[in-house]
């Protein structure tokens, strides 16, 4: 026997006329993005009831293929990267999703989330059709597919929408491929409302026939035109902003972005006499109600009474944006409600005039702060989409505590230098090879982290190379300087007679995930290298990823005492005890120049003393009570302590409008 609310199951989300409908009734989305990859497993309930005190009805999610198939053929969906427990706990929740599963993803994600691997290929021509990537992407959803379809509302599950690929309107390189993606996901048994999603550089030229196209924006100053554009291109349909941007993210170099959040005079919506949209009470997720004056059906748009004058120069505050888009009879989602943290080396890159990396924190200004507390953002939304939900809101959780642990001082010490006996047998080559494609990780070459070069010279003079994307370059072990985009030539001086060791140390700072130029971004060293014009050869190469694995060859017996002057670059360890239960805190490296924290293998993040940020989140959660291990890889230069703090500081701020 079907279970009546699954016989109630028959239609799903529908695109009928301008309104959405969930079977038979009209249905508002007021959705918020929360990545689960940038959230530890542990505080994913915290998050998602957080959303749906605020009033929310749909959690959006992006999918990381990069993060899913690390190696060709070899997937990953356990611990933090389990998509499926995150999808049926936003179902237990009360939460609606709608899934975003690429395979490109943008999402200020390294490659905008798509495997290194697919760059072996000098040929590669990404989110294409080109047979390469094209064939990679069937495997990858052959796999995918399997474990989303049982969560689709058909089949019982909370998912109701899929998005076809990623603001392809912006990339646009080949008109077969969004046919493409759409017809990949149905012929796998995606049977869900499928969309589109483009800012508006692209909504022209992302639309598919047979998926809604949704827009993107910031400000309530684009709507306008954007409406009236999906108006012509797609005649009456329902309308809504896929990505509402909260905020921005950050760039190394950069100052915080902040959007204003003043919630002084906002406009409340009239008229609250609600219509339960889903009045089953087998249903899971519960009846969802919403205003009479949100399902019109001859205005198409929602009934708005402005008490007052809006308040003037602010046009891009978040508040005036949303109600200014669910005035306009659009649906609405937040990006991002919660944005989390770019634990690891995650992060992507932009490169327009300059290259310019990412920041470890995703906190983007959001809803919810990196570490899930709330902002004047939360409470203005919440007392907006409240007065507009006809049923009482539940309660918000309670903050997590915050705590600042005592400082930890390093005790033992291993230079890199020292540590190269320790590492896997470096990869021998006559030439440079780029990271992804050295022999390692089963063929996979490298995605992450830092890469060694090493050769042998015999005289000074000009040391030329294309590097991506920093590369600190030694003579021996002494440090002389650093190659990137903008220097692209060092003097080495006078070596000593016989053979010299010249080291390059190279940091994959991130793969650009925004832009025409993703099928260039190769890291480590690309091409030749030269010294007066003649190129190097017979290198040895060492691949410093930094997974946890990497750090289990560094056993106790490996570690000196900490000298009075250290050799750069170089790992540093030291404990951090926890008398009590553990606490959410921030880790501050003051005094430290450049590099990378571990608290009990996991990888937290990058530093750097050029900012915007200047602490690193580290949840509870990853902290025993009792002793924690603290590694922290330093380039340059080592502050004598590692502090911790209760409050977060993510550097001086911008305010965009």
């Amino acid at each position: 026997m079907t279970p009546l609310w699954m016989r109630q199951r028959r239609l799903g989300l529908q695109a009928k006329g301008q309104n959405f409908m969930l079977e038979d009734s009209a249905f508002w989305i007021f959705g918020g993005s929360v990545h689960y990859f940038r959230v530890p497993r542990e505080y994913w309930r915290d998050r998602l009831l957080k959303m749906k005190a605020c009033g929310l009805n749909t959690l959006t999610t992006y999918v990381p293929w990069n993060l899913h198939e690390p190696e060709r053929g070899r997937f990953d969906f356990s611990g933090n990267l389990d998509l499926e427990a995150f999808v049926l706990l936003a179902a237990e929740v009360g939460l609606w999703v709608i899934l975003r599963p690429g395979p490109y993803i943008c999402s200020e994600m390294d490659l905008g989330g798509l495997p290194s691997w697919l760059l072996q290929d000098p040929d590669m021509r990404l989110r294409t059709t080109y047979k390469g990537f094209a064939e990679a992407v069937d495997l990858y959803f052959d796999h995918l597919m399997a474990r989303v379809v049982p969560l689709q509302y058909k089949h019982g599950g909370p998912i109701i929408a899929v998005q076809v690929e990623n603001e392809y309107g912006s990339y646009n390189k080949d008109p077969a491929y969004m046919p493409y993606v759409k017809k990949a996901l149905e012929d796998r048994g995606i049977v869900e409302l499928l969309l589109t999603s483009d800012n508006k550089d692209g909504l022209s030229k992302g639309i598919v026939d047979g998926a809604l196209a949704t827009i993107n924006l910031q400000s309530q100053n684009e709507l306008q035109f954007l409406t009236t554009f999906l108006l012509s291109v797609q005649g009456v349909q329902p309308r809504m902003v896929m990505e509402c941007w909260t905020g921005w993210f950050d760039s190394w170099g950069g100052p915080h972005s902040i959007l204003d959040s003043s919630v002084a005079q906002l406009p409340t919506l009239c008229g609250v006499d609600s219509t339960p949209v889903l009045e089953n009470a087998e249903n899971p997720l519960g009846p969802v109600a919403y205003p009479r004056s949100l399902i019109d059906e001859d205005l198409g748009a929602s009934r708005v009474c402005a008490h007052g004058p809006r308040a003037a120069g602010d046009p891009a505050q978040i508040l005036e944006t949303v109600s200014a888009i669910v005035d306009s009879g659009s649906s609405i989602n937040l990006y991002m409600f919660h944005g989390g943290t770019n634990f690891g080396f995650i992060s992507g890159a932009v490169h327009l005039q300059d290259y310019k990396s990412d920041v470890t924190s995703y906190d983007y200004d959001a809803v919810l702060t990196e570490a899930g507390d709330y902002t004047a953002k939360y409470t203005g939304l919440r007392e907006f989409f409240g007065s507009i939900s006809g049923a009482p809101l539940p309660a918000p959780p309670d903050l997590l505590p915050k705590t600042a642990y005592e400082p930890v001082m390093p005790a033992l010490y291993l230079s890199l230098w020292d540590a190269l006996p320790y590492l896997e047998e470096p990869v021998t080559s006559e030439k440079p090879l780029n990271m992804e494609n050295l022999p390692i990780n089963g063929g996979n070459g490298q995605s992450f982290g830092y890469t060694l070069y090493e050769t042998t010279i015999t005289s000074s003079g000009i040391l030329s190379a294309c590097v991506r994307d920093r590369g600190q370059v030694f003579v021996n072990t002494v440090s002389i300087g650093f190659l990137d985009y903008k220097r692209k030539k060092i003097v080495v001086p006078l070596v000593q007679q016989g053979f010299t060791v010249l080291r390059i140390l190279v940091e994959n700072c991130g793969r650009v995930n925004y832009g025409t130029n993703i099928d260039d971004q190769r890291k480590g060293l690309i091409g030749n290298i030269y010294l007066n014009d003649s190129p190097l050869k017979k290198f040895k190469i060492y691949s410093l990823d930094m997974k946890k694995s990497f750090f289990q060859r560094f056993h106790a017996d490996k570690w000196n005492p900490l000298p009075d002057v250290p050799v750069f670059p170089a790992f540093f360890l030291g404990p951090l005890l926890v008398s009590v239960s553990p606490c959410d805190t921030f880790v501050k490296l003051e005094g430290w120049e450049k590099g990378v924290v571990f608290i009990n293998g996991q990888n937290l993040g990058r530093y750097w003393n050029i900012g915007p940020q200047e602490t690193l989140y580290l949840p509870g959660a990853w902290l025993d009570q009792g002793l924690n291990q603290v590694i922290v890889f330093e380039e340059k230069m080592a502050g004598p302590v590692v502090q911790f703090t209760e409050t977060p500081y993510l550097g001086r701020h911008q305010y965009m409008n």
